[in-house]
């Protein structure tokens, strides 16, 4: 009986501060134009939540989340350049690394790490 391979864990991923994300939908955007996803679908999605507060008073957060379709932009991070919704983030809240480096910068409540399935 032939062993079963052990899918190699991925190397790097992506490091997503969620308490600077403006929801400017820039990330989704260029995601969707880089791999020329149709509507409605894509790598990264930005996610508006609202949470309602006392006093009538509510807190817009934007959360972008990679998706399964995500590969971190395979073709560019090959030719040494940076995943297209880190690239064009405008509020430098999203970084592309190696998974053990930007583990070490999750310092703050509101940042994620993101790796794909290995």
């Amino acid at each position: 009986m032939a062993a079963k391979r052990r899918a190699k864990a991925p190397e790097n991923g992506l490091l997503i501060d969620y308490e600077y994300c403006t929801g400017c939908y820039a990330c989704q955007v260029a995601c969707q134009q880089e791999h020329r996803w149709p509507a409605g679908m894509g790598g990264i999605r930005v996610q508006e939540i609202v949470q309602n507060l006392p006093n009538d008073k509510s807190y817009l957060t934007y959360i972008p989340f990679p998706t399964e379709l995500c590969v971190l932009c395979a073709a560019r991070t090959r030719k040494g350049q940076q995943p297209a919704c880190v690239q064009h983030c405008m509020a430098a809240c999203m970084k592309y690394g190696r998974i053990e480096d930007l583990a070490k910068e999750m310092t703050k409540p509101r940042m994620v790490l993101w790796a794909p399935r290995g």
